[in-house]
Order: structure tokens, then sequence, then C-alpha cells
């Protein structure tokens, strides 16, 4: 297991930028509390848990845990150590920056209007699941 990542200098640019509507750093909580937190009331995020292949580690443990993937989203991070809520106009420069310093971007969600919350949705075969699947937490 890697030890937490600290983000301060590959967020230091877009932070400045004034680019970032919001950053969730994923710890205990997983992607289902930990977004919600730092969303704005009216603010709903959906994740594509099919955005990113989800790593061995977690993989193992939902394995050997015999973990759904809901209760993945709820308590782990998932492969995913940090947020950010981007406009869709700034998402290409502020890529850009993350790449520059060094990070891997990938495009994870959308924010809709609604509930202050978050829903992780995955297909069949997505974490493992026999069918689709959803969770969500409201805040």
């Amino acid at each position: 297991i890697e030890p937490t990542r600290i983000y301060v200098k590959s967020l230091l640019a877009p932070i400045r930028s004034g680019k970032i509507a919001a950053l969730a750093h994923i710890t205990g909580g997983g992607l289902l509390e930990n977004i919600p937190r730092v969303l704005p009331k009216g603010a709903h995020a959906v994740v594509d848990a099919g955005a990113w292949e989800q790593p061995r580690l977690m993989a193992f443990l939902q394995a050997q845990g015999n973990i759904e993937p809901e209760e993945m989203a709820r308590t782990f991070n998932c492969g995913v150590g940090m947020v950010l809520a981007v406009a869709e106009t700034d998402v290409a420069e502020v890529t850009g920056m993350l790449e520059a310093a060094g990070e891997i971007v990938l495009r994870v969600g959308t924010i809709e209007t609604g509930e202050r919350g978050c829903t992780v949705r995955g297909a069949a075969g997505t974490w493992s699941a026999k069918g689709d699947w959803e969770a969500t937490h409201l805040a």
C-alpha cells in the first residue's frame, strides 16, 4: 500500500488560476461521502466507475472481502485520490496544468443540478459487478 499522496505542489497552479470550483481529497468515506462535502447546495456529482481501471489492490480487497461495488464506493477511494470540479470551459487548461505537474488526469463524472450528494454508477463487469449498479449518498 502506498502512503497518502500529498497534492499541494501539483494543485498550486490550478488553485491560483481560480479555475477550480471545488476539490475533494478522497479519504475515509470514499467517493460517495467525500465529494458532497465540497459541493454547494443544489449540486449533485455523478461519477462513472468505468472511467478508470480499478487498481489491483482494490480488486483484491473487494474479492477477498466479498465487498459489493456500492460499499467499495462508500469506503475506499477506489484509485481516485483527488476530485476537482472544474467548469467545462476550463477543463483543458486545468488538465494541462496538472499534467505538467506530473499528474494523471481522468474525467470521472459530471455535476448536475439536484440534491447535494454523489452517485457512483457502474455497468455490469465494472468492479466485478454482475449487473449494472448505482450507489448514492445525499449530504
